[in-house]
């Protein structure tokens, strides 16, 4: 009987393929490599290897991809027949809610796996990246808490456990603690992107944006070769370089290592629109040609209907090129969303839509009053703090270009509290009118 390096069972596998399927998961946990092809190889060699079959099913449902989510069904019905233990069963049913599109119901099974198998790292994270699709912030700091625990530095794959706990801790505000664990778990193993990803959140939020970008720059190759996960944080770099006001770099980001990467993912799909709308908030016109180009990316992977906070982003491009056609189809879609992604669009995901597409249009007293209520409970339908930010930026726009005084000092101090060290926070304070004792 064949185990994984963390001693969970692995049912139908040789002690061949129980080696490849560490490889494949410490890539995952790396964010690097292609472990995706690892799983096919596995399943093409031994067909019983239950945990193959969930790994390849997680790595295609955790792109928020319609499209590939349609195709897991296929081979998850594949593995439903397969011998299992319960752990393994759980795997399988977590990810058959998932491609059905009942995020948190997949959650809750995954949960209830990680729980009695504290050592199974792929559940964890499995379930750290659906507590980043639902935004339960809480979920991805305790999730990971409550395994840590049953896991030590010698452990493979412990470098994982606390860049998690890092992105978690963050989430929640614990900033000192969250960088103490990101870099702890860069010491242990510098390819870990989702830990860099974490360290480089705490000073998003922190305003710390030139130690940001000392931080990013330090060791690019550590985080960008053989990545999957390169271009997210690609783009918190140009983050920081925006909240400086340093336009050029952002848009040498923008043209190259943010939207040049060969094969599309529906993640990256997502930060090429929220840095354009953001240079187009702080006044830069990016151009009707790279809105186009990103549309064009959209068009070859995007359905609409599937996960409001992706469809947000897509609108986002769509107005930016023009392409009223594909702003109504999305509206539309929402009217027919289906499983947890009603309750997204409901919620969240149509009146920000609908606030979004008013600002675009300059009728920015509508754009406020269909954002204001809803930016408090935006984290419903997922994403980071440092990602929803884009809202309380066109918010903050919004109050400012729209004469609502009032709202833009308070939305303005508000951010300089929260980043008082940001250039970007100060100029708001100062167009808002605010007066340095008030801030």
């Amino acid at each position: 009987m064949s185990h994984d390096l963390q001693g969970n069972v692995l049912t139908g596998a040789s002690e061949t393929g129980a080696t490849q399927f560490a490889a494949a998961l410490q890539q995952l946990s790396n964010y690097a490599g292609d472990p995706l092809a690892i799983a096919e190889q596995l399943i093409a060699a031994e067909p019983g290897f239950v945990m193959a079959h969930a790994l390849k099913a997680w790595l295609y449902l955790l792109g928020t991809d319609a499209k590939a989510a349609q195709a897991a069904k296929g081979f998850i019905a594949e593995a439903e027949g397969l011998e299992a233990n319960a752990r393994e069963r759980g795997h399988i049913s977590a990810v058959r809610a998932l491609a059905d599109g009942r995020f948190h119901e997949a959650s809750r099974i995954i949960e209830d796996v990680s729980a009695e198998h504290p050592r199974d790292l792929l559940a964890l994270i499995g379930g750290h990246q659906l507590d980043f699709f639902t935004g339960s912030s809480r979920m991805l700091r305790d999730r990971i808490s409550r395994a840590m625990p049953h896991w030590s530095a010698r452990m493979p794959g412990y470098h994982a456990m606390l860049g998690m706990h890092a992105f978690g801790l963050e989430e929640m505000g614990d900033y000192a603690q969250a960088e103490a664990k990101g870099r702890e778990a860069l010491s242990l193993q510098r390819l870990d992107g989702w830990a860099r990803h974490a360290i480089a959140h705490v000073m998003e939020m922190q305003g710390r944006h030139e130690d940001g970008i000392r931080f990013m720059r330090d060791d690019i190759e550590g985080w960008t070769k053989d990545s999957f996960f390169a271009v997210h944080n690609w783009w918190h770099l140009a983050l920081y370089h925006l909240e400086t006001g340093d336009e050029t770099a952002v848009l040498e980001l923008a043209d190259g290592p943010i939207t040049s990467v060969a094969q599309n993912q529906m993640l990256d799909l997502i930060d090429a629109s929220a840095l354009l709308w953001r240079l187009q908030l702080r006044g830069i016109d990016p151009g009707k040609a790279r809105w186009q180009a990103l549309v064009k990316r959209y068009e070859e992977l995007w359905v609409p209907g599937y996960y409001a906070f992706n469809d947000l982003h897509a609108v986002m491009a769509f107005l930016g090129a023009g392409r009223q056609d594909l702003v109504e189809a999305t509206l539309a879609a929402q009217g027919e969303a289906e499983a947890d992604n009603i309750a997204f669009s409901a919620d969240v995901g149509l009146p920000l839509m609908q606030g979004f597409i008013a600002f675009h249009k300059g009728d920015h007293v509508r754009a406020i009053t269909l954002m204001r209520p809803v930016r408090n409970r935006a984290a419903r339908f997922g994403g980071s703090h440092a990602q929803r930010d884009v809202i309380d930026l066109t918010l903050l726009e919004a109050a400012l270009r729209g004469g609502d005084a009032a709202l833009a000092q308070a939305l303005a101090a508000e951010r300089l509290q929260a980043k008082h060290e940001s250039p970007l926070a100060a100029l708001f304070a100062r167009r808002a009118g605010l007066q340095h004792g008030a801030a």
